[in-house]
């Protein structure tokens, strides 16, 4: 069984994209209060046992770093994922989230949109989301970097990914949703995200 490490997903009860269903789901965190499978900081993925899963899985997490310690978690996840495994990464698109907010006048404590949670405001985007941070008292909960398509591609080529590509999807006009390849995908992989396989 191909194995997913959701890394920074908080809960299982928080679903993964339909790709990963046939996948054994490890979820790793630095929140033990979500009972993940590992407690550890992303930034130590270094520390567990290498070439053991098929795929990464970070969803909005990425962000949680400082921007100097985003290479040691991308270089986390080439060390736990085998030749041909998928890191894939969603970020808030802080370029949309500026040409939006811009476009339509916003000041930073403006709602931005509505979601699940309730209201969603341009601080919360870019500094993250303040009622958790403020209820949980954890600045980890806190974003301190922003990526744009252009930023992120540069960070994971710099840390030694071969082959990116963006998901695009219906909804998701404010964040960046990448693929990133340990080496060359199989035609298994590149047919689970719908990716040419010639």
């Amino acid at each position: 069984m191909k194995k997913v490490l959701n890394v920074g997903g908080n809960s299982k009860a928080i679903p993964l994209p339909p790709q990963y269903a046939g996948f054994e789901h490890l979820l790793l965190d630095i929140d033990p209060t979500g009972k993940p499978d590992i407690v550890c900081d992303a930034r130590q993925l270094g520390t567990l046992d290498d070439l053991q899963f098929d795929a990464v899985y970070c969803s909005h997490n990425l962000e949680h770093y400082y921007r100097h310690d985003v290479p040691k978690v991308l270089a986390g996840f080439l060390h736990v994922l085998k030749d041909g495994g998928v890191a894939h990464i969603r970020v808030p698109d802080i370029g949309e989230v500026m040409r939006v907010s811009v476009e339509k006048g916003l000041d930073i404590e403006d709602e931005l949109y509505q979601s699940a949670l309730g209201p969603i405001m341009v601080m919360d985007v870019i500094y993250g989301y303040t009622v958790q941070i403020e209820q949980s008292g954890q600045d980890f909960f806190a974003h301190k970097t922003g990526f744009t398509q252009k930023s992120l591609l540069k960070a994971l080529y710099l840390a030694g990914f071969t082959r990116m590509y963006r998901i695009q999807g219906e909804g998701q006009s404010l964040e960046v949703n990448m693929l990133a390849f340990k080496g060359e995908p199989g035609p298994e992989m590149k047919a689970l995200f719908g990716l040419p396989v010639g």
